[in-house]
């Protein structure tokens, strides 16, 4: 029958039967076989996305995806273990899961002019991102938020340094600390026996050498590097047993139980290198919130 038919006939009659069994094998059969796979005992939990549900059923996320624990404004709750900052989104999207893509020559602050622009186009620094996060987890801690580079009110502490020479030769006649805007007072008085000025919108940041003050804070931070920078996912949700020991005081304070217990409640909820020797030991935020939870409810809510 089909023999009688013309040749570009039988062309297209055998690409749509091709066209047929691969959609029944790749479209149908094989996503079938790796839901089944899926469904084996030790695999299901992992992929149906670890839900985690509260006492009505509800869920309340995922023990593989973290999530901000803050209230209605944005600002976290002291009664719960903070997650590590996250890029993906606006914050743990994962239908966005990304890095900021910001390295560490990533050290000058962007202002923008609204005298030229209607949109902000403002950006801060990854290293004043870094100098935020650890002045605010100092603060909130009560623990040494100091960190190499970064000025006491939380912005990296970097000057452009011109010279009277071509280049960067001959003496100095202008600093600018380039991540203080004017009116601020410069985080340094003097450099090179020059007064040091806050930035304008008109400084040529790029004329100027490029200098890093690395100041007085301790060579080891108290805030853990995971409580200052995002992954390269954005998703991660476990924190460093660091991070959380840093937490503990200012959580067992606010749900009003002792620290011994808190931190207890942290052992139980930290799992060990992964095969006994990759990586490092590792907290989950959600975990260990839902027992505090069930220990002692939080008495400020999320928002």
């Amino acid at each position: 029958m089909f023999a009688r038919l013309p040749g570009w006939a039988r062309q297209h009659l055998a690409a749509l039967r091709i066209l047929l069994v691969f959609t029944v094998v790749v479209g149908l059969a094989y996503p079938l076989a790796i839901l089944a796979v899926a469904q084996l005992p030790g695999l299901r939990d992992r992929a149906d996305g670890s839900i985690v549900t509260d006492a009505a059923g509800r869920p309340v996320g995922s023990s593989l995806i973290g999530q901000s624990f803050t209230d209605a404004t944005g600002r976290p709750v002291a009664d719960y273990f903070q997650s590590r900052p996250s890029a993906a989104g606006d914050g743990y999207d994962p239908t966005s899961t990304s890095a900021s893509n910001l390295g560490p020559e990533d050290v000058v602050d962007t202002f923008d002019d609204p005298r030229t622009s209607t949109d902000d186009e403002s950006r801060q620094s990854l290293l004043t991102q870094v100098c935020a996060r650890s002045r605010a987890v100092g603060e909130a801690d009560g623990v040494d938020g100091r960190r190499p580079y970064c000025t006491v009110r939380g912005v990296g502490a970097v000057l452009a340094v011109y010279h009277a020479g071509p280049g960067f030769s001959g003496r100095v006649t202008k600093v600018v600390s380039v991540n203080e805007l004017c009116p601020q007072r410069p985080f340094l008085v003097t450099y090179g026996g020059v007064p040091v000025t806050c930035r304008t919108l008109t400084d040529d940041i790029a004329a100027g050498q490029r200098v890093l003050i690395r100041g007085d804070a301790p060579a080891r931070p108290a805030v853990p590097a995971d409580a200052v920078t995002a992954s390269g996912s954005g998703l991660d949700p476990q924190i460093s047993t660091a991070y959380a020991d840093v937490q503990v005081a200012r959580v067992a304070r606010a749900r009003g139980l002792p620290a011994a217990r808190v931190r207890s409640l942290v052992e139980a909820h930290t799992s060990g290198r992964a095969l006994g020797f990759l990586g490092e030991p590792v907290v989950n935020v959600l975990n260990l919130n839902r027992a505090l939870d069930a220990l002692a409810p939080a008495r400020r809510q999320q928002g």
